[in-house]
């Protein structure tokens, strides 16, 4: 496999950009390689600069759950840009998209749109705090709520992949409001519900982790999060940045049942392009400008070009019916193949982490005792073999309705060859 282009760009890009990147997972520092350099795709193939196919299990780290180069994304986007970029006003296309997140969410009475996943956490987080005027929140370890400062302690995602618990640059005050709890253990989030009764404003959580590498909350888990907040008068927020249109048309809070007072989406919302939304309960979201006293604002906030997008995505993904379906039974044959080969396997829907411990994933801890020496090992071995997958031991491989019944008998065969050779 030629990489020439690739390396030639990174060398040059390292003189540009702190470690030649612009998001620290791109970097392949962990698995021991350099980045490629992607110059196209379409459905479930990417393509690099040097010319090199790969069957592409990252899609964006999300969004592209159609598959790349969906046509009626690409066509309404086109149509979109022909009559300009952003206004830095109100249109239309905001009002459209609004009304689809909130038909699939009602638990999202009144939302607004932005413009990154990080961004849309951050601003529910103010939100419940100015709603409850309380300043604590709970969140788990190894739970990635994006970049913002307070969040930024035990994030998972590219921390643990860096191995860096936290981020310099946070001043210590900044983070002494957020409290930490072990995912999965509910009696952890009581004990600290027991010392601040009257301080926690809310609980934030991935329903289904998918920063640790993918992590399924375990029966009951997430109810007695909606039970101990409400009995706190505290705010149960999701963070379904990942999961959210992902696990299903609802998100993971029409899968498992549960309804929190807000959530924060992003990835799959703006279909492809920079969008997220934050929203929830009428009264929480009354407390944003200009209703309210907590302020949020963003000129490009629900831009035309990135609400086309997503309004056509979302769109299509209405009129997919086997959507779900397919997703569920697609990666059941990986992960069929995963564990077939002896490797542990977390799978939710299509969200699927090989784990490469003897130990049962289902928090940070678990998830620490993963051989990353080893994932780098499976992970050269599957992009020599044409397959695209997270440079992580500690992201999610997804997977797209664009992905073919060949391409996943392929890489099924990949995986279960991998251990015959190593």
């Amino acid at each position: 496999m030629k990489t020439e282009r690739s390396h030639k760009l990174f060398e040059q890009a390292k003189t540009l950009m702190p470690g030649g990147v612009n998001s620290p997972v791109r970097a392949f520092v962990s698995v021991g390689r350099e980045p490629l350099y992607i110059s196209s795709s379409r459905g479930d193939r990417i393509t690099d600069t040097d010319g090199n196919e790969y069957i592409d299990y990252i899609c964006s780290w999300g969004p592209d759950i159609l598959g790349h180069a969906h046509p009626a994304v690409i066509d309404a986007v086109k149509i979109a840009c022909e009559k300009g970029l952003t206004y830095g006003a109100c249109h239309e296309g905001e009002v459209i998209l609004a009304e689809k997140i909130k038909a699939h969410f009602p638990s999202m009475e009144l939302l607004r749109l932005v413009n990154s996943g990080t961004e849309a956490v951050m601003s529910a987080v103010r939100a419940a705090r100015g709603c409850t005027r309380r300043d604590r929140i709970v969140k788990f370890e190894g739970c990635y709520h994006g970049h913002s400062d307070g969040l930024l302690v035990k994030g998972g995602s590219g921390q643990l992949t860096n191995s860096v618990p936290d981020s310099a640059g946070v001043p210590a005050e900044f983070t002494e409001n957020t409290l930490l709890a072990r995912f999965n253990d509910p009696d952890s989030v009581k004990a600290l519900f027991e010392r601040f009764p009257e301080d926690i404003a809310a609980v934030i959580v991935e329903p289904c982790a998918a920063n640790m590498g993918v992590v399924p909350p375990k029966k009951f888990f997430l109810q007695a999060l909606r039970d101990i907040t409400k009995k706190y008068g505290a705010l149960l927020i999701f963070d379904e940045v990942i999961t959210g249109f992902r696990l299903s048309a609802g998100g993971a809070q029409e899968l498992y049942g549960i309804k929190p007072d807000m959530t924060a989406l992003g990835k799959i919302v703006g279909g492809g392009m920079p969008l997220a939304a934050y929203g929830g309960k009428r009264e929480i979201m009354e407390c944003v400008a200009p209703l309210g006293a907590v302020y949020q604002a963003g000129t490009l906030s629900g831009n035309p070009i990135a609400t086309a997008a997503g309004i056509a995505q979302i769109t299509q993904i209405e009129h997919t019916p086997d959507l779900y379906a397919e997703l569920e039974r697609k990666t059941a044959v990986l992960e069929e193949a995963a564990k077939k080969a002896g490797l542990n396997v977390n799978r939710c829907g299509s969200l699927m982490t090989v784990f490469f411990t003897d130990t049962q994933v289902v928090d940070y801890e678990t998830a620490l005792t993963a051989n990353r020496e080893e994932y780098a090992r499976f992970f050269s071995y599957l992009t020599d073999n044409g397959i695209y997958a997270a440079p992580s031991q500690f992201e999610a491989m997804f997977v797209s309705y664009a992905h073919t019944d060949e391409d996943i008998v392929k890489t099924a065969e990949v995986i279960s060859h991998y251990r015959k050779e190593n």
